[in-house]
């Protein structure tokens, strides 16, 4: 088994994810790049090894129980500890649909679909949580391991006070859950020395909103990086963007 410092990033064969990927392994970690898709997380995973970087990739849906207790056994057979979990896989269905021609959404709640809202929810909220829970004995075998949780639009402060931000009730609710569930962990793994943040990387141009987003992946990764590498002593069960902390 190997003894480098190992990070993990949900749905990073893309956006986010693969920026996430690609500046921790340029900081000296061993990325394992979680996707679900072989053909594209082997072809993410071959960009950065191209660029000189070690990364890997590791068949992960984060939607799927088997999905992820296979995954964890595979991780658990070549590192002996994880130090960074990055929750970052997510899905907003129907919400490029939903862009009008200026590109502002315009489904109403009363016009969201459940079934939308239930698949939004098992990737988004119960996603991050069967992950964390599989990862965990890995997590714990780190001398200080970090979680992060990736959070756009979860702040209820936020959406309350700014009528211009998107009414995406779905999408915007199950970001909200998941802050409420990096609360929980925080408080658990706190004594246990694992520190578990929510990053907001901001409106970003992804294949998510048909890259409509005004920040690029390499300034919406900034946040999520420093979470995932601050030293000990510092914040958790926190929800922050690269300004410092923001309201719940």
């Amino acid at each position: 088994m190997t003894t480098k410092t190992n990070a993990l990033i949900t749905g990073a064969n893309k956006g986010i994810g693969l920026e996430t990927a690609r500046r921790l392994a340029a900081m000296g970690f061993k990325v394992w790049l979680g996707a679900r898709d072989a053909e594209r997380g082997e072809a993410a995973a071959r960009v950065l090894r191209n660029e000189g970087l070690d990364v890997e990739w590791l068949a992960l849906d984060v939607a799927s129980d088997d999905s992820v207790a296979a995954a964890a056994r595979n991780l658990t057979a070549q590192v002996s500890s994880l130090d960074v979990l990055v929750n970052n896989a997510g899905i907003a269905p129907g919400y490029v649909d939903a862009l009008g021609p200026d590109g502002r959404y315009e489904r109403p709640p009363s016009r969201e679909d459940v079934a939308d809202m239930q698949a939004t929810y098992d990737v988004n909220v119960f996603g991050p949580v069967r992950v964390t829970q599989a990862f965990l004995p890995l997590l714990l075998a780190a001398p200080a391991a970090r979680i992060v949780m990736v959070s756009y639009l979860g702040s209820i402060a936020r959406a309350a006070g700014n009528i211009q931000s998107p009414n995406v009730m779905g999408y915007g609710s199950s970001k909200t859950a998941l802050n409420a569930i990096t609360v929980a962990f925080a408080r658990e793994l706190s004594p246990r020395g694992i520190m578990v943040n929510a990053a907001a990387p901001g409106y970003t141009a992804t294949d998510l909103n048909a890259h409509r987003g005004g920040r690029t992946v390499q300034q919406a990764a900034g946040v999520i990086v420093h979470l995932a590498t601050q030293e000990a002593g510092g914040p958790t069960g926190g929800y922050f963007d690269e300004n410092g902390p923001l309201p719940w």
